[in-house]
């Protein structure tokens, strides 16, 4: 038997390396993201780093993106898709464009009420829907609970985004799960009889009209106030302005909700798919959550930044965000009855 010479051998063990460097740059997870690029490419990054899997990011509005994987079917490129409300989760598990994933890790630090039953999306960073006030014009005695706010003393005081956005239609659907649909009823209808002005913008539109003093009082999502502290200029100004006070506190706690991640149903990248919400739901990826995001870890045992505890503690409700979406749709023909436009 003939042995390789030496050179051979180097040059097998050169060959050797290139083929497993090129094998390991092929490995690549494919993620459509309702999260804005900057909201979510640095901890994509940061992943990359540490695991050599490329990441293909395509952001886009959250329907639009569940629209795209339902037409694109079987033939999706998409191997995960990020998102934002339990709601739009739930739809993606109803419109069949998502598969089980099953962690132990997941399962373990991820909260049964902030992911799905049977494994199809999990919870990665949580957001409280808290009343923003006008630190000059309310005294935090005055606020106690999201039903207080249809109090004739509110009348012409309160703004608020559309019924068509997402975050409100979970509030409501949370308030049918929790106190039944003739209080979410008769909840929506004393909320339209206080609007200030016709609902109208983003949460960081509440914010600024409250602190313009617009209204009073809004209901927002924690998160973007956070964002706007941060922001400097104009927006950093008006968050100034404004304080957050975190309703319910002694009944069902703060309604809370989540963005989270799911394997899509045609993924051809399932193992770096995966790897990449374990990293996600990481004690790395948790903190980041916390610090750039102004968002809640969705892990019990991960500390929130300083930012979020000058806030205060509070206690959220324990509705299982599933129910959110679930009841969707009952919480839209609610919202249209009471005329929330």
């Amino acid at each position: 038997m003939r042995f390789p010479s030496p050179v051979l051998r180097r040059v097998t063990a050169v060959l050797a390396s290139a083929l497993l460097a090129t094998s390991a740059l092929a490995s690549e997870v494919n993620v459509y993201s309702a999260r804005q690029e900057a909201l979510i490419k640095p901890i994509l990054d940061r992943f990359t780093e540490e695991s050599g899997i490329k990441v293909n990011l395509i952001t886009g509005g959250g329907d639009a993106l569940l629209t795209r994987l339902r037409s694109e079917g079987r033939n999706s490129p998409a191997d995960m898709l990020l998102t934002v409300d339990a709601g739009r989760l739930y739809r993606a598990r109803e419109a069949d464009v998502l598969q089980p994933l099953h962690s132990d890790f997941l399962k373990k630090v991820v909260p049964a009420n902030l992911r799905d039953s049977e494994d199809y999306w999990y919870g990665l960073s949580v957001r409280a829907r808290v009343i923003a006030y006008n630190r000059e014009r309310v005294k935090p005695e005055e606020l106690s609970t999201y039903e207080a706010l249809t109090d004739p003393s509110w009348k012409g005081r309160l703004c608020i985004r559309s019924s068509g956005n997402i975050y409100n239609q979970s509030l409501v659907a949370g308030m049918i799960a929790t106190e039944g649909a003739d209080a979410a009823a008769s909840w929506a209808k004393g909320i339209v009889a206080n609007f200030a002005r016709p609902p109208q913008g983003g949460d960081r539109d509440q914010i600024k009209a409250v602190a313009a003093g617009q209204c009073d009082v809004a209901l927002v999502n924690s998160y973007y106030y956070g964002a706007m502290l941060q922001s400097g200029g104009e927006e950093e100004a008006a968050a100034n302005k404004v304080a957050l006070f975190f309703p319910n506190q002694d009944g069902r706690g703060t309604h809370v909700n989540v963005s989270g991640a799911g394997i899509t149903r045609a993924a051809t990248h399932v193992a770096e798919a995966k790897a990449l919400i374990e990293f996600l739901a990481g004690e790395e990826a948790q903190h980041w959550y916390a610090e750039r995001n102004n968002e809640y870890p969705v892990r019990e045992d991960i500390e929130p930044s300083k930012r979020l505890q000058s806030w205060g503690e509070f206690e959220s409700d324990s509705v299982d965000v599933t129910d959110l979406g679930r009841l969707n749709a009952e919480a839209v023909m609610i919202m249209d009855r009471a005329n929330w436009k």
